[in-house]
Order: structure tokens, then sequence, then C-alpha cells
């Protein structure tokens, strides 16, 4: 029973995504997210009070989702700048890999429910800004405020991948690769 439960409630969440990269937040009323869903309008309430929950929840959702996929093939004793490359390439990969969250997110981080999330919610963010700060107190990044880094950092990812996923450019691995090694040459302490 449980696990039907989570199935609902996941079915709502990927629905959800799906719509708002194809509507945009306002064009996504709960009463279409039911019908893709497949679950009858008052399920969607009986676990989300409203679209804002539902929203802010998703967000969540899509933080967890990103979070298992950046730490594959990342182990302690990895080096920080081979860190850093597959930390990139991951990020890329991932949305790559699941465009409607990175649609979503732009959306997101640009409304009024972002300033709304919690700082767990955001640990996503936080992990950059935690890696910077890991970088900066072993002397090995530029004396730079880390805020700064993590918008470079960032912005190139989302830049490179949805210029990927739009099929403005055909990146291939070579030039992904070249994309991370121009943004570490950029933080790196020369």
């Amino acid at each position: 029973m449980a696990e039907n439960i989570a199935e609902k409630k996941k079915a709502i969440l990927e629905s959800t995504l799906k719509l708002i990269q194809q509507n945009g937040f306002h064009g996504t009323p709960m009463s279409l997210v039911a019908k893709e869903a497949g679950v009858a309008a008052g399920t969607i309430y009986h676990y989300f009070d409203s679209k804002d929950t539902l929203i802010l929840e998703l967000f969540a959702y899509t933080q967890r989702q990103m979070q298992l996929t950046l730490q594959q093939g990342l182990h302690p004793e990895m080096d920080f700048e081979e860190s850093f490359f597959l930390r990139w390439i991951n990020r890329c990969q991932f949305y790559i890999d699941h465009p409607e969250v990175l649609f979503f997110l732009e959306q997101f981080v640009n409304s009024p429910f972002y300033p709304r999330c919690t700082q767990q919610s955001d640990h996503y963010q936080n992990e950059i800004k935690e890696f910077i700060e890991l970088g900066n107190q072993h002397g090995i990044l530029r004396d730079m405020p880390p805020k700064l880094m993590a918008m470079m950092i960032h912005s190139s990812i989302m830049t490179a991948a949805k210029v990927h996923i739009t099929g403005k450019a055909h990146l291939s691995e070579k030039e992904f690769t070249q994309l991370a090694q121009m943004n570490w040459d950029g933080i790196r302490k020369l």
C-alpha cells in the first residue's frame, strides 16, 4: 500500500515537471497535473495542499534526484582537480539527461518561489559553495568570493547543457571536457 502511495506522488511530481517544461508555472493548473499523472484531482490535494506546496516540493525532489547523480564516481582519494572535472561533467550530463529539470530550475530560481525554499532544499547550490570553500581553504583556488565562482561554474554548466539540448550545437565529450577545463583554469590558483 505504501509503495502505491509513493508511486502516485512520484507520478504527480514527474507529470508536473513535464507540464511545467511545456507550459510554464502559470500554464500548469492542478487539474492538468492530475490528468497527466492519471490520478483524481482530489488525490493531488491529499499530497499537496496547494500548487505552491507542489512546486516547492518539486524543487526539493529535483535536488534529491540531482544529488544522487552528482555523487557518481566520486571517492575520498580523488584529488581536487579530478573531483572538479567529474562534478562539472556529472552536472552537465544530468541536465542533458533530464532537460525538464533544467527548464524547471531556470524558472524556479527566477520566481517568487525560490526565496521561500529552505537552505536544506537548496543543498545543490550549497554543495557547489562548500566545494569552492574547501578549495580556498587548501589554497587550490583563486582568492575570489565563492559566490562569484559558483555563479560562473553553474552558469557555464547550464548554458552548455541547454545549447546541447536545444540542438544549437552538438557538443562532443571532448568539448564538454574543454569547457570544464576553461572553468578550472578560471578558478584555480596559478
